[in-house]
């Protein structure tokens, strides 16, 4: 991974926070995110294209989904 550094507006960099904040996510992974969504690119060979859910989902009236999950994912409950 290469490490860059941009300039934000600070309305902008504020509202990335708040966004970033709900997807449980950082900062620098909403900005990977968009910048890959806006290139239309694929992910390289060998990653795991379900790791950009990763944070989408939190909380909720029931926590034991979770567990069910990992059920369906991996064939057991941890």
């Amino acid at each position: 991974m290469i490490r860059t550094q941009i300039s934000l507006d600070a309305n902008v960099y504020r509202r990335a926070q708040a966004e970033a904040r709900l997807l449980g996510i950082s900062v620098a992974e909403l900005v990977r995110r968009a910048l890959v969504r806006s290139l239309g690119e694929q992910p390289s060979p060998g990653e795991k294209p379900w790791m950009r859910f990763s944070g989408a989902i939190s909380g909720g009236p029931d926590e034991s989904a979770n567990e069910r999950v990992d059920e369906v994912v991996y064939g057991r409950v941890r």
